[in-house]
């Protein structure tokens, strides 16, 4: 079973993620805000991959992306951002830290299992 770690400062979403991957068979573990997810990230080497919103407290999600991608455990695991924001340079900025997708909310479930199993695969 593939854990995934949901990054995001809402319950609601996290709630919504989780129920999605969760029956797609997923292990799904959640962190607050950036800051929350780089600590599980870096104490957890079974994560094998990250979703992840751009606007929270603490430590956005592109700050967690640059440290996270900036070496140590877990460097390479792969990063996909679940938010409202869709500008383009918002966009292009994490896929230069070293993003692997941007999904817009509201999500569509099946489109994020998707996802999760190409990333994980």
């Amino acid at each position: 079973m593939k854990r995934v770690l949901i990054v995001d400062d809402s319950a609601t979403i996290r709630q919504q993620v989780r129920l999605a991957l969760s029956q797609a068979g997923f292990d799904v573990v959640e962190a607050s805000d950036g800051e929350d997810g780089v600590a599980k990230i870096r104490g957890d080497a079974s994560i094998a991959a990250v979703i992840c919103d751009v606007n929270m407290p603490k430590k956005s999600g592109l700050e967690l992306i640059e440290e996270i991608k900036a070496g140590g455990a877990n460097s390479g695991v792969p990063i996909v951002m679940l938010t409202t924001e869709g500008q383009p340079a918002l966009v292009q900025r994490a896929k230069e830290a070293g993003a692997k997708g941007w999904i817009v909310k509201p999500f569509k479930a099946n489109l994020l299992v998707a996802a999760m199993l190409k990333l994980t695969a």
